[in-house]
């Protein structure tokens, strides 16, 4: 009963946002990410202790804007990814930086397929979607929502934007990793998100500063399968004259090197170690656009 009352909320959220202009729904979205971050009292409090663990140089002051900024800016996303949901809007494509489309030319051209590591960190949505839409096969490896209606609406949103799906809880492990195994054969880039808590085989390695239990399962297929590995995500695109604009998005990519790494324990770990420290160099870049408040580090309270 309690799962039909959110599901039945969430729709008539989503059915009363895809009536407002599509102009508006960012906005709109901040205001309630503003919301809840003054009424989710854990949630915040969560946020402002992961922001003091991976950001100790910030003084509270700081820390509390940047967790504000950060409601608000995922508040603005999902405002923006209401109408994609209901299939009213098409997902809005992201530019692919040059050295991205080389990279994964390159990694591809090798014939084993492509793991692309991403992360949680703004419209991550898109990134595979602007892959996609460039004609490179991609599939996403996903966990399913505990209502099986919120990861239909989801994966229906997905393969509209030509993106296969790989589903990893209602699957069960082992057909999820054959169906990795699968898609590199294909010769897919093969998109995991790596960046939060999971309960898979993990390994504690640094994230953020800081060691975090993460999966294991990406490196040991790349190195068992010698796929390539990569990490992308979106950044701010770069103005003329160097600087950053936040408004401007593009994809990056980042080839991760594995050729001194042989398919062993420690070639995983040291592989799954390195892919972290570069999506923890995207996230430091833009910081207000992650999900400080998820329990990456264990359980809450515990700094």
């Amino acid at each position: 009963m309690k799962n039909d009352a959110i599901w039945g909320l969430a729709s008539l959220a989503l059915g009363a946002m895809r009536r407002i202009p599509k102009a508006w729904r960012g906005a709109l979205g901040g205001v309630v990410g503003a919301l809840v971050h003054a009424t989710a009292r854990g949630e915040r409090h969560r946020a402002l202790a992961n922001v003091a663990r991976a950001l100790p140089h910030l003084d509270l002051p700081a820390r509390r804007a940047l967790v504000r900024r950060c409601f608000r800016t995922l508040g603005e996303l999902l405002g923006e990814t209401v109408g994609v949901l209901g299939g009213s809007d098409p997902i809005e494509l992201l530019p692919l930086a040059s050295e991205a489309s080389a990279t994964l030319d390159r990694a591809r051209g090798e014939g084993r397929g492509v793991v692309f590591a991403s992360a949680h960190l703004g419209p991550w949505e898109r990134v595979a979607a602007s892959i996609a839409a460039t004609g490179v096969p991609f599939t996403v490896l996903t966990r399913d929502s505990y209502d099986p209606r919120f990861s239909r609406t989801q994966n229906t949103m997905r393969r509209r934007a030509r993106i296969k799906v790989i589903r990893r809880s209602s699957e069960g492990p082992v057909s999820a990793t054959l169906g990795v195994l699968r898609a590199l054969r294909r010769g897919d880039v093969v998109g995991i998100a790596m960046d939060l808590k999971t309960r898979v085989a993990s390994c504690d390695v640094p994230f953020l500063g800081t060691p975090a239990p993460t999966a294991l399962g990406p490196a040991r297929i790349a190195l068992r399968t010698g796929a390539p590995v990569v990490v992308g995500s979106a950044v701010p695109a770069a103005q003329s004259d160097g600087r950053a604009a936040d408004e401007q998005l593009e994809v990056t990519a980042t080839r991760i090197a594995t050729h001194d790494l042989v398919d062993s324990p420690a070639g995983a770990r040291e592989l799954t170690m390195r892919i972290n420290a570069e999506l923890s160099r995207r996230i430091l870049a833009m910081p207000h656009a992650w999900v400080w408040m998820h329990a990456r580090w264990g359980i809450e309270g515990e700094l």
